[in-house]
């Protein structure tokens, strides 16, 4: 799949679309590092933000230098933080910077020389973003961990799975993403809107056991509404027969989330079964549920995944076949939308949200390293406030 060429290029807008680079004039710093921090500094660049990511240069592969998906829209630089002249280098940059990101543990910048006080003695305004997994402060602060640590402690791991078989974290996304980088997202934008009201920074304490506690408090209101259980397989999405994955004839997949009466209703329509006795029972009456999501299962087991896509898709029962990110590049509605692009070889999706409706493509993938040159030559002479791309 090559859609990336329909795509508006991400410096303009298409007539009656909003501009996609609403953060245009946003200068950010990012000190390189792993995972939540990189995305969030994507994300920003994604949106129109002028981001300058420095760190260490990778090795080439092949020959050819590292570029990353989350490196698009960013020029980078290369420097040790452990010199002088890398710390210097950071410092200046700073000085003409709204943002700062590092996702060091907690007291390595503050080691570096390169923490939030020699930071806002230069520049004020700046919002300092710090990501983390466990936070900066508390007993855990200063140990190791990955996504999956943290999703265990905050709360969020719990329900990720049916309850007789071991909780599987989805890969980056409820944490590193949803709990960490858009939360810090938010955090950094909600502070450079203050710091342009006051002329006083801020320092952002992002933590993914944090954002993905927060991120709960939807499930909390469920489970203060009685429709989520502290039992495993004892609540709506993990034990109803309406809320459930189910397995077809070829061994792929399908979702059904028909909660609401009307939806319900459909199903039961839809399949022939609204005149079966064993469906005449009230919906929410749990105690048939065991029963009938196993009669569910023997009918869902009838066809293939692909012939309930035709039958159902579209329709208000609330279906979704279960696709790989492959299979969804080449799904109708993620092609009408231009969700998927493949620039350069390389399966990744569009820029989020949009504007006006828009698809609007991304950054070019840069190179590690590829701007150090350029950067430099204009610190080094002095003239830091002009490696920025746009005026404040």
């Amino acid at each position: 799949m090559e859609n990336s060429t329909a795509l508006p290029d991400n410096g303009g807008s298409a007539a009656g679309a909003g501009d996609a680079r609403v953060l245009s004039g946003l200068r950010v710093v990012e000190i390189s590092g792993i995972g939540p921090g990189p995305f969030c500094a994507m994300h920003l660049a994604d949106l129109g933000a002028d981001v300058i990511g420095v760190g260490r240069k990778e090795a080439a592969r092949d020959g050819k230098p590292v570029r990353s998906i989350l490196s698009r829209g960013k020029r980078l630089v290369e420097a040790d933080l452990k010199t002088a002249s890398g710390r210097d280098l950071v410092l200046a940059l700073v000085t003409h910077a709204d943002v700062l990101i590092e996702g060091m543990r907690p007291g390595v910048m503050e080691k570096l020389g390169l923490g939030p006080a020699p930071c806002a003695a230069l520049n004020p305004r700046l919002v300092y973003g710090r990501m983390t997994g466990w936070g900066q402060t508390g007993p855990l602060a200063h140990a190791a961990g990955h996504d999956n640590n943290y999703l265990s402690v905050s709360g969020a791991l719990w329900q990720a799975s049916p309850a007789d078989q071991r909780p599987v974290t989805p890969f980056t996304t409820v944490g590193d993403i949803g709990g960490g980088a858009l939360y810090l997202a938010v955090g950094l934008l909600s502070a450079v809107l203050r710091a342009r009201e006051t002329g006083h920074g801020n320092v952002v304490d992002a933590a993914i056991l944090d954002g993905s506690a927060h991120a709960l408090n939807l499930m909390l209101h469920a489970r203060h509404a009685g429709m989520v259980s502290d039992t495993r397989g004892h609540s709506i999405h993990d034990s109803s027969p309406f809320y459930e994955t189910y397995v077809c004839a070829d061994g792929q997949y399908i979702t059904i989330g028909a909660i609401e009466p009307q939806f319900y209703a459909l199903l039961l329509q839809t399949l022939g079964l609204q005149e079966d006795p064993a469906f005449q029972s009230a919906q929410w009456d749990r105690s048939t549920w065991p029963a009938l999501r196993a009669r569910l299962a023997t009918v869902f087991l009838g066809r293939t995944r692909a012939q309930w896509q035709q039958q159902m898709e579209g329709s208000d029962i609330c279906f979704g076949a279960v696709l790989s990110p492959a299979e969804a590049a080449q799904h109708p509605h993620n092609i009408a939308r231009q969700v998927y692009l493949q620039p350069e070889g390389v399966l990744q999706t569009a820029p989020a949200p949009r504007f006006g409706s828009q698809a609007y493509a991304p950054g070019a993938m840069a190179g590690s390293g590829e701007h150090t040159a350029a950067v430099l030559g204009r610190v080094d002479a002095g003239e830091a406030a002009s490696v920025w791309r746009s005026p404040r």
